[in-house]
């Protein structure tokens, strides 16, 4: 399946912000927690707690984000299907990172171990 331009533009003004309670609820809803979560969140991004906070705070678009992050040499290794898109087949960098994000934090609330979900080769 295809991501349109509108799409993909779509996502990259989205903040982080309006996403993050939703990456919240999800998990702490099927018993994981906010540590979890961050934790998975740094694995791919680079990004502690407090950076979380600051970027939350001044709403940063979801480029925005992936420009400031240091994406993990293994996020290539992230592949299935999210949202209806198949990640590797996904053709737009941006929409690619935010889909690895939206898998790992599915993945977290499906009660995947946390060394399976933060891969290594």
């Amino acid at each position: 399946m295809k991501t349109t331009p509108e799409h993909n533009e779509r996502i990259a003004k989205m903040t982080f912000a309006s996403v993050y309670p939703h990456y919240v609820a999800k998990v702490e809803g099927k018993g994981r927690t906010i540590e979890e979560l961050h934790l998975v969140i740094e694995w791919l991004t680079g990004f502690n707690e407090e950076e979380l906070k600051k970027m939350i705070d001044a709403k940063i678009t979801f480029k925005t984000f992936f420009e400031k992050a240091t994406l993990n040499p293994n996020a290539h290794l992230i592949r299935g299907v999210i949202c209806g898109y198949r990640i590797e087949e996904l053709q737009t960098p941006l929409t690619k990172q935010v889909r690895y994000l939206d898998k790992l934090v599915d993945e977290l609330a499906k009660g995947r171990k946390i060394d399976k979900i933060l891969r290594t080769q």
